[in-house]
């Protein structure tokens, strides 16, 4: 008994039969600013906006139905599906190998000696092998099976969040630009008729050339900015098509002002970004696999043992042919111990430790990683909601100084060019504005992004 217990710790300690467990140096505290002072997001809170399900955090109809269309017939995503299911057959395949297996194996012979009236023999055996898995060969192949199966969902998942972000941001740019390309032509609306009546004055001896000149000159510079808008939205609208795996065409949306979200955010404490984010769980996983493939470089250097077996008929005996055939049982063990094989086991097991390593670090930049894209998506989202509320002050004091120098140019107290100013002014604060919605919005996704957002609920 007592020789029996020594050589389990022995072949415990040689890591065949050890289990994976995350280092110990690997941790996921502070991982990101806990930015409740500065955000009023509390980056330790319990409850985790990436668990939120992807259609209570994007609202609007439309913006749903073309993340369904995306989820359904993305590239990507199938591509990741297929891989799932290769790693599921792998998985399989090695929980298969601790059965037996068995082949049917028939031969048969005719043989003449001197023209003589040939023999007829035949064998119908069947065969039977099982590997007896003492030294964990195919326990560790197992794990790393599964773990790689396990990656390939994790991978999976991380696609199926990055296909949901990049809609939603394809989205709201549309939204964006659509306010924008409103804005921009209502102005050159505005000033076209500016020119007209700069025309009449000039008619009346009420201004001069030069500043007929400068109203057209600026018109024109509105107008020009149109086309670029309409090319921006056909590009985008374009990349969303094919991100939908669809020829091009235009995108059905509603508008910016119809968007609504949640006013309370909350990061959830580092620890979750460990069971929430697919490619950090990823990173582990590749790393679990590397340890079980370390496992087996170490079970390499320990013997196989197989059992294989025969049963069947022949009418074969010897030298004699009998008549109807006679059942034949055959049982052999075997052991096969490496002794020397050139360096080859060794040189396996460096490069299993060097990948494990590898992976190791992988993993810890994952985390890293993660909390980076967590902390500057809270910042972002803080910054950009101080951005909006400034710049709805600028935009509405621009508002009373265009039309304070608009009627003071009326009553001729004002030049056209203090107009013209005041005008480009409100316009280049009025577009501000709206790509500073645009930034918020961005924001929520990109944290509901870093936060591991978009599982199937």
């Amino acid at each position: 008994m007592s020789c029996i217990l020594c050589a389990t710790a022995f072949l415990s300690g040689c890591r065949i039969y050890s289990s994976y467990e995350r280092p110990e140096d690997i941790s996921a505290d502070s991982l990101y600013r806990d930015t409740k002072t500065e955000t009023g997001i509390l980056a330790t809170d319990t409850v985790n906006f990436g668990n939120t399900p992807w259609r209570e955090v994007f609202t609007d109809p439309k913006l749903q139905a073309l993340i369904e269309k995306g989820l359904e017939r993305n590239t990507d995503l199938l591509a990741a599906e297929l891989s799932v299911k290769q790693a599921e057959a792998s998985l399989m395949s090695s929980k298969l190998s601790f059965l037996p297996s068995f082949a049917l194996a028939p031969q048969g012979n005719l043989s003449s000696f001197d023209k003589s009236s040939p023999s007829k023999t035949y064998t119908l055996p069947v065969t039977a092998s099982w590997q007896i898995d003492i030294f964990g060969s195919l326990r560790n192949a197992k794990a790393q099976a599964k773990a790689l199966y396990l990656q390939s969902k994790e991978y999976k998942q991380a696609v199926q969040t990055q296909i949901i972000a990049s809609i939603a941001n394809m989205y709201y740019t549309l939204l964006m630009l659509d306010e924008q390309l409103n804005i921009t032509k209502e102005t050159a609306e505005i000033w076209g008729k500016n020119v007209e009546a700069m025309k009449a004055m000039q008619v009346a001896a009420m201004t001069n050339a030069a500043a007929v000149s400068q109203s057209e000159a600026n018109y024109y510079q509105v107008c020009a900015s149109i086309p670029e808008l309409e090319r921006s939205i056909r590009e985008t609208e374009n990349a969303l098509s094919t991100l939908l795996r669809e020829a091009p065409h235009k995108i059905d949306r509603t508008t910016l002002a119809e968007q609504t979200f949640s006013e309370s955010l909350s990061a959830g404490v580092p620890l979750q970004l460990l069971s929430n984010r697919p490619d950090v769980k990823a990173a582990e996983l590749n790393l679990r696999a590397a340890f079980y493939n370390t496992n087996a470089a170490y079970s390499a250097f320990y013997p196989q043992i197989t059992l294989s077996g025969t049963a069947g008929w022949t009418n074969s005996a010897g030298s004699a042919i009998v008549n109807p055939g006679k059942l034949i049982l055959n049982a052999i063990g075997s052991l096969t111990q490496p002794i020397f094989q050139r360096g080859k086991l060794m040189a396996g097991l460096k490069v299993a430790k060097a990948q494990q390593e590898t992976a190791k670090l992988q993993f810890e930049q994952a985390l890293l990683n993660a909390g980076e894209e967590v902390s500057n998506a809270l910042f972002l989202y803080q910054t950009a909601i101080q951005t909006s509320e400034s710049r709805e002050k600028q935009v509405e004091a621009l508002t009373k100084t265009r039309d304070n120098t608009i009627e003071l140019f009326n009553l001729g107290t004002s030049t056209y060019l203090e107009k013209l100013t005041a005008e480009q002014s409100l316009l280049s604060a009025r577009l501000s504005l709206i790509s500073d919605e645009f930034t918020k919005m961005q924001a929520v996704v990109n944290l509901y992004q870093a936060l591991g957002g978009g599982r199937d609920n």
